[in-house]
C-alpha cells in the first residue's frame, strides 16, 4: 500500500469528498495543442453549466472539453464510502503520446492511500469524433436563457486550410493567414493610424469552386493583418467552414470570441449550404464564448456586435493561431474611451502617445 498524505510531488492529485453528498466540480481547459476527456469511477457527472452559462442538465459518464472551455458539472457521492475511485483525464481529437493522467476521489471516511480496486475510466478513442458530437449536440441553453435574434444582418463564412507559405506551414482563414501587427489594434484605429494593418477586410465567403475534401493546392495565399469592420448592434452569423489539410487529415478546432459571447445555432457535415439553414437551433441554443468546429463540417454562430472595441476571433490551439488561424472583429472603436496609456505605448501609437499624451 501507497501511504499518500496529499502534499507529495510525486503523488496522485487527491480530491476529498463526504459521502452522500452533491458536489459541484468546475472543469476548465487551458490547453495549448490537446482536446481532454474527463471520466470518474462509479460515478456520473451531470453538466449544468459551459463557458459560464447554464444548460440543460444532462447526465455522462465521461465529458469532452476542449482548449478555452469550461464546464460546471454535478457528481453526488453515493458510492461505496469505504474505496477510492479514479478520475481519468485522457486526450482526444489527437493521437496520444502518453497515458491519461490519473487523479483520486477520495471519499474522506477512508484512507487516501488505498488505491482504487476498479480500473481507471478508459478514454474514447482519439479520434472517435461520433462521440464527441454526441456529446456536443445535447448541450441546450436552459429554460430562460436570453434567446438568439431571429434573423441576422450580416453573414462571414470562415474557411480554415493549411498551407505552405515561403516553406513553412500556415493556416489561413479565406486564404488570408492573420500576422498581427505591431502596433495594437484599438489604438491604431481610434487614432486613425492607416499603415498599422491592411485596411482592406478580408474575404467574406471563399470560391463556390474549393472542394472542402480535396487535398489544399490554394497556391494565392497570403498573409495579412485586416479587420471585419461592424456598425454597433449588428448581428452577425459565422459559419467556420472545415477542409481537409495537409497530411490528407481534417482536425477539430476550438474557435474563440474575446468581447462578447456567442449562440451556437448548429453543427453540419460536408460544406455549409444556404438551405442549411433550416437545421439551425434558434429555440434553446447554447450561449457560449468558445465552439468547437469538427473534421469536414460547419459550425454555425451568431452573436450581436455590442461590444465597442477591437476583438479576436480565433483558433484556441495555440499553435494554430500563431501559424495564421484567426480574425479581428473591430466594433464601434470610436466609442472607447479612456484606453491606458499602456495600451498605447507599442508601434505606431507609441509615437503619437508620446508627443500627444492621448489618453482620452
Amino acid at each position: 500500500m501507497c501511504h499518500f498524505g496529499g502534499n507529495e510531488r510525486c503523488a496522485p492529485q487527491i480530491l476529498r469528498v463526504l459521502p452522500n453528498k452533491t458536489y459541484r466540480l468546475r472543469l476548465t481547459s487551458t490547453t495549448a495543442l490537446a482536446s481532454l476527456n474527463v471520466g470518474i469511477g462509479n460515478h456520473k457527472m451531470v453538466v449544468v453549466e459551459a463557458d459560464g452559462n447554464y444548460v440543460q442538465p444532462f447526465a455522462v459518464d465521461d465529458l469532452d472539453i476542449y482548449s478555452g472551455e469550461s464546464y460546471s458539472v454535478l457528481i453526488t457521492t453515493d458510492q461505496d464510502p469505504t474505496k477510492n475511485y479514479w478520475i481519468s483525464v485522457g486526450v482526444r481529437a489527437r493521437q496520444p503520446g502518453a497515458p491519461p493522467a490519473l487523479t483520486i476521489l477520495n471519499y474522506k471516511t477512508t484512507s487516501a492511500s488505498k488505491l482504487p480496486t476498479v480500473s481507471p475510466p478508459i478514454t474514447p478513442a482519439w479520434n472517435d469524433f461520433n462521440r464527441s458530437k454526441s456529446f456536443t449536440k445535447k448541450i441546450f441553453a436552459l429554460m430562460g436563457s436570453p434567446k438568439p435574434p431571429k434573423t441576422h444582418h450580416r453573414r462571414i463564412i470562415l474557411l480554415n486550410t493549411q498551407n505552405r507559405m515561403d516553406g513553412t506551414i500556415k493556416w489561413a482563414i479565406n486564404n488570408i493567414s492573420l500576422v498581427l501587427p505591431p502596433t495594437p489594434y484599438l489604438g491604431s484605429i481610434k487614432l486613425g493610424l492607416k499603415g498599422a494593418f491592411n485596411q482592406a477586410s478580408p474575404p467574406e465567403d471563399f470560391s463556390l469552386s474549393y472542394d472542402i475534401m480535396a487535398s489544399p493546392s490554394n497556391t494565392n495565399t497570403s498573409t495579412g493583418s485586416g479587420v471585419y469592420r461592424f456598425e454597433p448592434n449588428t448581428t452577425v452569423d459565422i459559419i467556420l467552414q472545415n477542409a481537409k489539410a495537409l497530411g490528407n487529415v481534417s482536425e477539430i478546432h476550438p474557435w474563440h470570441l474575446h468581447g462578447h459571447g456567442f449562440w451556437v445555432l448548429g453543427y453540419g457535415e460536408g460544406r455549409f449550404t444556404k438551405g442549411d439553414e433550416a437545421k439551425f437551433n434558434l429555440k434553446n441554443p447554447p450561449l457560449r464564448n468558445t465552439a468547437v468546429i469538427f473534421p469536414y463540417g460547419w459550425t454555425a454562430l451568431r452573436f450581436v456586435a455590442n461590444n465597442p472595441g477591437a476583438w479576436a476571433f480565433h483558433c484556441h490551439i495555440e499553435p494554430h493561431l500563431h501559424m495564421g488561424m484567426g480574425v479581428v472583429f473591430a466594433i464601434a472603436v470610436e466609442q472607447v474611451k479612456g484606453i491606458p496609456g499602456s495600451a498605447l505605448s507599442c508601434g505606431l501609437t507609441g509615437n503619437v502617445f508620446l508627443k500627444k499624451k492621448y489618453l482620452d
